[in-house]
C-alpha cells in the first residue's frame, strides 16, 4: 500500500476549462515578448535621441486607453490600469538599462 494519496479526477469541463487558461497563459506570455521586443526597440532609439527613459504623457494616454478596453471588456479598469503600471515600470527600467549602456 502506497503513502501517496489518490489524487481524485478532474470532472471534465474543469480540465477544458483549465486547458483554455493554460493556452490563454501561453498567449499572453507570447504578446508580452513580443510587446517587449518593440519597447526594447523603442529604449534604444530613446538612447540615440538622448530622449527621457519615461514620457508619463504617453503613459497616461494609454492608461486612458486601456481601462476603456478593459471597461468595454467586460475587465476591471483598476486591475487593468495596475496591469499596465506594472509593465510600464519594466519598460522604463529597460529603457534606463539601455541608456546606460547595458542593453542586456
Amino acid at each position: 500500500m502506497s503513502d501517496v494519496p489518490e489524487i481524485p479526477a478532474v470532472p471534465a469541463e474543469l480540465a477544458r476549462l483549465r486547458s483554455s487558461i493554460d493556452n490563454i497563459d501561453a498567449a499572453l506570455v507570447h504578446l508580452l515578448a513580443e510587446r517587449f521586443k518593440c519597447t526594447q526597440q523603442v529604449g534604444r532609439l530613446k538612447a540615440e535621441q538622448q530622449l527621457p527613459a519615461a514620457d508619463p504623457a504617453r503613459e497616461e494616454r494609454q492608461i486612458g486607453r486601456l481601462r476603456a478596453l478593459a471597461d468595454e471588456a467586460g475587465l476591471d479598469p483598476v486591475f487593468a490600469e495596475a496591469f499596465l503600471n506594472f509593465i510600464i515600470a519594466e519598460v522604463i527600467h529597460h529603457h534606463e538599462r539601455i541608456a546606460n549602456g547595458d542593453d542586456a
